[in-house]
């Protein structure tokens, strides 16, 4: 379990995946098991909703009661709407879950948590899980921009439908999500069937970090504290330091950076140790959105260290690196 945040705002899973590759299966599950949790989960209403009718209690307007407790609602148009209506209700929940249609760019929907200030003020971004279909993904990377759009903006990558591919397929197919979002958790599942915990109330960022730090096969491709994938356009770049950070001359850089590479910046992420601050800083960014807050207090004998992830189209790395050295303390 990650540490409580400093502020209890409900978690916010962004559920993204091309069309036909499981989604509606993750979310019968999540919509029928008996996990104990109220899940909130938000559908688009492009396509037809699969959720199974025997497992809705009562519906109005456009939320479904689920027999296990969870809600079911639809959006037609306006999230904000949905979600401030949501939190307006009795009994709230343990997390919203938000489904993307298919064809669908997951940051204006990731945006959303961060551009309302209502929304922001209750709901964080928990993180974004991708559904890839073993079969049909590299087919898609090819001819759909979308698809590569959704692999490289997760958290979380479940590889479903492994049962229909033979193993070399599977490990190339790994390999191209890698190439794109080398950041990413990735589990090979069929019928989505993976433990709820992996994909829900993840805390991205720790477990991000964490699981980085603890196999330390990565740091063998470290230059200079810079890594480097590389998928045609694609590219993520993990920056970090040991020394702290001036928040002084930090936060004008990212507004800078962000002003005139946002439109490029898919997924910007990290955890900063400030000068003279006990906290932890968690900072996330989509495209030209930021949102960042103080998470929790460093651990006894935890790494203070900085570190900084980002993913996106054709960045200017060594600016980036040089710009990121000149914001030490």
């Amino acid at each position: 379990m990650t540490d409580k945040s400093t502020t209890d705002k409900i978690p916010v899973t962004v559920l993204t995946g091309y069309l036909g590759a499981g989604k509606t299966t993750l979310l019968n599950r999540i919509l029928s098991e008996p996990h104990g949790q109220k899940y909130a989960v938000i559908v688009n209403e492009f396509g037809e909703i699969g959720i199974d009718n025997d497992l809705v209690v009562g519906a109005d307007e456009e939320v479904f009661e689920m027999n296990n407790g969870c809600i079911c609602c639809t959006v037609r148009g306006d999230l904000i709407r949905i979600i401030d209506g949501l939190m307006r209700r009795k009994g709230k929940f343990d997390a919203i879950i938000v489904e993307t249609t298919g064809l669908a760019d997951p940051a204006p929907v990731a945006q959303t948590f961060f551009v309302d200030d209502a929304i922001g003020a209750k709901t964080k971004l928990d993180a974004v899980v991708t559904i890839a279909d073993a079969k049909w993904l590299k087919d898609r990377l090819r001819d759909a921009p979308e698809a590569k759009n959704q692999i490289a903006f997760a958290d979380v990558i479940l590889i479903n439908k492994t049962d229909l591919v033979a193993d070399a397929d599977l490990r190339e197919v790994e390999a191209r999500i890698r190439g794109l979002n080398p950041y990413a958790t990735v589990h090979r599942t069929q019928r989505c069937a993976v433990p709820l915990p992996e994909v829900l109330g993840r805390g991205a960022f720790d477990h991000h970090h964490d699981h980085e730090h603890g196999d330390g096969h990565h740091r063998h491709h470290e230059h200079g504290g810079l890594k480097h994938y590389h998928d045609e356009e694609m590219q993520s770049l993990s920056l970090k330091s040991d020394k702290p950070l001036n928040p002084d001359k930090f936060f004008p850089w990212m507004q800078e950076l962000v002003a005139k590479e946002g439109p490029n910046i898919l997924r910007l992420k990290g955890i900063l140790a400030f000068r003279d601050d006990p906290d932890r800083f968690v900072l996330q960014g989509v495209h030209m959105m930021l949102d960042g807050d103080h998470q929790r207090p460093w651990k006894n004998g935890e790494a203070r260290e900085s570190r900084l992830v980002f993913i996106g189209r054709n960045l200017p790395e060594e600016t980036i690196r040089q710009g990121f050295e000149g914001c030490m303390a």
